[in-house]
Protein backbone atom coordinates (compact mmCIF):
# COMPACT_ATOMS: atom_id res chain seq x y z
CA UNK A 1 0.00 0.00 0.00
CA UNK A 2 1.29 3.17 -0.90
CA UNK A 3 0.96 6.03 1.66
CA UNK A 4 2.13 9.45 2.43
CA UNK A 5 2.96 11.56 5.32
CA UNK A 6 0.60 14.77 6.38
CA UNK A 7 -0.12 17.62 8.38
CA UNK A 8 -3.19 19.37 8.52
CA UNK A 9 -3.62 23.19 8.94
CA UNK A 10 -4.16 25.12 11.66
CA UNK A 11 -8.23 24.91 10.86
CA UNK A 12 -8.27 21.36 10.79
CA UNK A 13 -9.34 19.89 7.37
CA UNK A 14 -10.98 21.21 4.05
CA UNK A 15 -14.78 20.63 3.37
CA UNK A 16 -14.14 17.34 1.75
CA UNK A 17 -12.64 16.17 5.29
CA UNK A 18 -8.65 15.96 3.38
CA UNK A 19 -6.08 18.22 4.75
CA UNK A 20 -5.31 21.66 2.83
CA UNK A 21 -1.88 19.99 2.86
CA UNK A 22 0.83 17.22 2.30
CA UNK A 23 4.06 16.61 4.14
CA UNK A 24 6.95 16.01 1.63
CA UNK A 25 9.84 16.68 3.13
CA UNK A 26 11.75 18.46 5.58
CA UNK A 27 14.27 21.31 5.23
CA UNK A 28 17.62 20.17 6.93
CA UNK A 29 19.95 22.72 6.27
CA UNK A 30 21.94 25.36 3.61
CA UNK A 31 24.37 23.76 1.17
CA UNK A 32 27.06 26.20 -0.36
CA UNK A 33 26.56 30.00 -1.18
CA UNK A 34 23.78 29.91 -4.38
CA UNK A 35 20.52 29.22 -2.21
CA UNK A 36 20.43 25.77 -1.78
CA UNK A 37 18.78 24.10 1.03
CA UNK A 38 19.05 20.44 1.74
CA UNK A 39 15.92 18.63 1.69
CA UNK A 40 14.89 15.24 3.21
CA UNK A 41 12.33 13.57 1.27
CA UNK A 42 9.24 11.85 3.15
CA UNK A 43 6.89 11.41 -0.25
CA UNK A 44 6.37 8.73 -2.93
CA UNK A 45 6.43 11.18 -5.15
CA UNK A 46 9.94 13.22 -5.31
CA UNK A 47 9.20 13.89 -8.97
CA UNK A 48 6.48 16.05 -7.95
CA UNK A 49 9.10 18.07 -6.45
CA UNK A 50 10.18 19.95 -9.61
CA UNK A 51 10.82 23.54 -11.20
CA UNK A 52 8.08 25.31 -11.11
CA UNK A 53 6.27 23.58 -8.12
CA UNK A 54 4.88 25.66 -5.16
CA UNK A 55 5.74 24.12 -1.82
CA UNK A 56 5.16 25.10 1.55
CA UNK A 57 7.41 25.72 4.71
CA UNK A 58 7.02 25.86 8.04
CA UNK A 59 4.06 25.98 10.55
CA UNK A 60 2.84 28.99 8.63
CA UNK A 61 3.07 27.44 5.16
CA UNK A 62 4.54 30.08 2.91
CA UNK A 63 4.34 29.67 -0.31
CA UNK A 64 7.43 29.41 -2.33
CA UNK A 65 8.44 28.02 -6.11
CA UNK A 66 10.79 25.69 -6.88
CA UNK A 67 14.03 27.33 -8.76
CA UNK A 68 15.94 24.40 -9.63
CA UNK A 69 16.35 20.95 -7.97
CA UNK A 70 19.10 18.55 -7.56
CA UNK A 71 19.55 15.19 -6.25
CA UNK A 72 22.54 14.91 -3.63
CA UNK A 73 23.01 11.16 -1.90
CA UNK A 74 19.89 10.38 -0.39
CA UNK A 75 18.71 14.08 -0.72
CA UNK A 76 17.97 16.67 -2.59
CA UNK A 77 19.29 20.08 -3.30
CA UNK A 78 16.41 22.87 -3.36
CA UNK A 79 16.62 26.34 -4.45
CA UNK A 80 13.81 28.74 -4.44
CA UNK A 81 13.34 31.96 -6.67
CA UNK A 82 12.37 33.99 -3.62
CA UNK A 83 15.12 32.94 -2.03
CA UNK A 84 18.70 33.82 -3.78
CA UNK A 85 21.68 33.04 -1.12
CA UNK A 86 22.42 31.06 1.94
CA UNK A 87 21.77 34.05 4.40
CA UNK A 88 18.16 33.87 2.91
CA UNK A 89 17.53 30.27 3.41
CA UNK A 90 19.26 29.71 6.56
CA UNK A 91 15.92 30.59 8.62
CA UNK A 92 14.76 26.91 7.12
CA UNK A 93 17.26 24.36 8.76
CA UNK A 94 14.92 21.71 9.83
CA UNK A 95 11.96 22.94 8.88
CA UNK A 96 8.89 21.12 7.42
CA UNK A 97 7.82 21.14 3.59
CA UNK A 98 4.20 20.73 2.42
CA UNK A 99 2.04 20.45 -1.25
CA UNK A 100 -1.39 21.23 -0.90
CA UNK A 101 -3.25 18.09 -1.30
CA UNK A 102 -4.95 19.16 -4.83
CA UNK A 103 -1.55 18.93 -6.02
CA UNK A 104 -0.93 15.13 -5.07
CA UNK A 105 -1.41 12.78 -7.66
CA UNK A 106 -4.76 10.03 -7.48
CA UNK A 107 -3.74 6.84 -6.69
CA UNK A 108 -4.17 3.41 -8.42
CA UNK A 109 -7.08 1.38 -6.38
CA UNK A 110 -6.50 0.10 -3.36
CA UNK A 111 -3.93 2.55 -2.67
CA UNK A 112 -4.38 5.45 -0.24
CA UNK A 113 -2.37 8.56 0.86
CA UNK A 114 -1.73 8.85 5.04
CA UNK A 115 -4.06 11.26 5.74
CA UNK A 116 -7.15 9.58 4.07
CA UNK A 117 -7.29 6.66 6.23
CA UNK A 118 -6.23 8.46 9.80
CA UNK A 119 -9.56 8.93 11.82
CA UNK A 120 -11.06 5.62 10.36
CA UNK A 121 -12.82 3.23 12.08
CA UNK A 122 -11.27 -0.38 12.82
CA UNK A 123 -13.66 -3.25 13.05
CA UNK A 124 -13.08 -6.72 13.06
CA UNK A 125 -14.27 -9.42 10.92
CA UNK A 126 -16.18 -10.45 14.11
CA UNK A 127 -17.98 -7.29 14.24
CA UNK A 128 -15.50 -5.55 17.73
CA UNK A 129 -14.92 -2.37 17.11
CA UNK A 130 -11.17 -1.79 18.17
CA UNK A 131 -10.73 1.89 18.01
CA UNK A 132 -10.05 4.42 15.56
CA UNK A 133 -6.87 4.55 13.37
CA UNK A 134 -4.59 7.05 15.45
CA UNK A 135 -1.29 6.90 12.94
CA UNK A 136 0.86 4.68 10.44
CA UNK A 137 3.99 3.62 11.12
CA UNK A 138 6.26 3.07 8.61
CA UNK A 139 8.54 0.27 8.78
CA UNK A 140 10.82 -1.50 6.37
CA UNK A 141 8.78 -4.33 6.14
CA UNK A 142 5.18 -3.36 6.39
CA UNK A 143 3.41 -0.23 7.37
CA UNK A 144 2.02 -1.07 11.03
CA UNK A 145 -1.68 0.79 11.81
CA UNK A 146 -1.23 2.65 15.24
CA UNK A 147 -5.03 2.15 16.69
CA UNK A 148 -6.80 3.82 19.84
CA UNK A 149 -8.83 1.69 21.38
CA UNK A 150 -12.25 3.56 23.35
CA UNK A 151 -10.10 2.80 26.79
CA UNK A 152 -7.35 4.24 25.45
CA UNK A 153 -5.27 1.65 24.95
CA UNK A 154 -2.81 1.43 21.84
CA UNK A 155 -3.32 -1.22 19.49
CA UNK A 156 -0.85 -2.56 17.08
CA UNK A 157 -1.95 -3.94 13.87
CA UNK A 158 0.15 -5.14 10.89
CA UNK A 159 -0.81 -3.75 7.25
CA UNK A 160 -0.50 -6.70 5.37
CA UNK A 161 -3.11 -8.65 3.34
CA UNK A 162 -4.11 -11.23 6.07
CA UNK A 163 -4.91 -8.96 8.76
CA UNK A 164 -6.50 -5.92 6.73
CA UNK A 165 -9.38 -7.31 4.66
CA UNK A 166 -11.11 -4.08 3.79
CA UNK A 167 -10.81 -0.17 4.08
CA UNK A 168 -14.29 1.57 2.75
CA UNK A 169 -13.44 5.61 2.51
CA UNK A 170 -17.25 6.00 2.19
CA UNK A 171 -18.32 4.21 5.35
CA UNK A 172 -14.91 5.07 7.33
CA UNK A 173 -14.44 2.24 8.19
CA UNK A 174 -10.97 -0.29 8.12
CA UNK A 175 -12.49 -4.07 8.17
CA UNK A 176 -9.26 -6.35 9.70
CA UNK A 177 -8.46 -10.03 10.70
CA UNK A 178 -7.01 -10.82 13.65
CA UNK A 179 -4.87 -13.21 13.69
CA UNK A 180 -3.84 -15.64 16.45
CA UNK A 181 -1.71 -13.59 19.09
CA UNK A 182 -2.07 -10.16 17.78
CA UNK A 183 -4.13 -8.82 20.48
CA UNK A 184 -2.64 -10.59 22.94
CA UNK A 185 -0.73 -9.04 26.22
Amino acid sequence: MKSDLNSTNSTGSSPSDEPVFVLIGKFRRPHGIRGEIRMTVLTDFPELISPGQVIYAGERYSAYTVREIRWHGGDILVSLKELPDRTAVEIFRNVMVYMKSEDMPELPEGDYFIHQLVGMEVITDQGEKLGTLKEILITGANDVYLVESPEGKELLIPAIEDVVLDINQDSGQILVHIISGLLDF
